[in-house]
């Protein structure tokens, strides 16, 4: 039997949940906006099922990558409407055109995300593009093993301890499963995101808010990484309905640089992460994904002549399964294959997990209390930027004086 004592050893993935063969656990939100399993123990026979198909308790050994590459969508509509450098796109169309099913992330009518599936082309969309909230899993992990005894193809993405709850979760291998998870940074709480969407669109407006979830009366369009001002410059931007004195409804949209943002300055600064993050047990391939993607920082180092500022995408190959369907898309991307030591290099999140701030613990207490945390988050993020100033200016130091020497 499952009992969460220590929060940092549950990542959220539901596995436990859709596992349970007298569907005796179910997931409560803790104060902090996090998902958590609680068991009605007057129904469970302890099984063990919930602890086998747990991936903080039956963590994978670290594996290597097969291959790696830098690619980008040589559509560049697409390219422009994802995140990097749009390969799920090319990935989740072909799937269905080979009568597949795709599962993803998108927004549910609150604005919070959820996992799903589809089945078309046109219903793709709300599936691209990252979304900085932790996703709810829901039963994915059990329609996707419906469709996979069906003997249809399935296209599974989500972060790195989501894919391992699903394979967990599966126990046993199936030909027609491609599951891919992304670099992922961390999760940050659903709590949060909400309570930082009532006060922006309320501060849009001019207006106190009225609900807990006054936003979605308004709220048409969220781009965590909008690529108006370039790729490596991302924005946050919005889209809000406005209703003018004469009844007409016009659009118009809030916008501003990531750096400048308080909901990612809290994300960057790792304040919000779920406690999890900071002991991922998926990192370094230990997930079991067939492929992760990402977004390539560094490219403009390491292939310079290969960056354009639209997105680029790091694939990281990590079962020969994947490669068929990268060969049957393989038109429609421009890719460079790179050694493996440009991963430690750029894009560290893969793996290793960040680390838990010092300030963790003050953060959420403003926000039990419901103080102003938004601008203590700022005090972080300015803090961490000025450190990290300091510690470049000092490696050219050292760098210029060994150059002197």
């Amino acid at each position: 039997m499952l009992q969460i004592t220590d929060k940092s050893k549950c990542c959220g993935c539901n596995a436990c949940v859709q596992r349970c063969p007298k569907q005796c656990i179910v997931m409560h939100e803790d104060e902090e906006g996090f998902l958590y399993p609680q068991v009605d123990v007057t129904l469970c026979v302890d099984c063990g099922l919930c602890e086998k198909v747990c991936p903080m308790l039956a963590q994978n050994d670290v594996k290597k990558a097969l291959q790696i590459f830098a690619a980008k969508n040589k559509n560049e509509h697409q390219r422009l409407r994802s995140s990097s450098g749009g390969i799920f796109i090319l990935l989740a169309e072909q799937t269905i055109k080979m009568g597949g099913v795709v599962f993803g992330a998108r927004f549910d009518k609150n604005w919070e995300v959820e996992h799903c599936y589809v089945e078309t082309i046109e219903e793709l969309e709300p599936l691209m593009r990252s979304k900085y909230v932790q996703s709810r899993i829901g039963n994915t992990y059990k329609e996707a093993e419906q469709f996979l005894k069906e003997g249809r193809r399935v296209l599974f993405v989500g972060t790195s301890c989501q894919i391992l709850g699903l394979h967990k979760f599966l126990r046993k291998d199936y030909n027609n499963l491609l599951s891919v998870d992304f670099i992922c940074h961390g999760v940050p709480s659903p709590k949060v995101w909400r309570i930082y969407l009532n006060k922006i669109v309320a501060d849009c407006y001019g207006v106190h808010p009225k609900s807990d979830r006054f936003y979605k009366k308004y709220l048409q369009k969220v781009e965590f990484r909008s690529k108006i001002k370039g790729w490596k410059n991302f924005r946050y931007r919005m889209v809000l309905l406005k209703t003018k004195r004469n009844g007409k409804k016009k659009m118009f949209t809030y916008s501003s640089a990531f750096s400048e943002n308080a909901y990612m300055q809290m994300f960057l600064s790792d304040l919000i992460l779920r406690p999890s993050c900071y002991k991922c047990p998926s990192k370094a391939g230990k997930s079991g994904s067939d492929m992760t993607i990402g977004d390539f920082w560094g490219i403009e180092k390491v292939v310079p002549q290969f960056d354009d500022d639209k997105g680029i995408s790091l694939l990281i190959i990590n079962n020969s399964r994947f490669i068929p369907l990268l060969s049957e898309v393989q038109f429609h991307f421009e890719c460079l294959k790179l050694p493996f030591n440009v991963i430690p290099q750029y894009n560290k999140s893969f793996l290793y997990s960040v680390k838990e701030p010092l300030e963790r613990d003050r953060f959420f207490l403003l926000l039990y209390k419901g103080d102003d945390f938004f601008s203590f988050g700022r005090l972080v993020w300015a803090k961490n930027r000025k450190v990290s100033l300091i510690s470049k200016i000092n490696r050219l130091c050292v760098w210029l004086k060994k150059l002197v020497s």
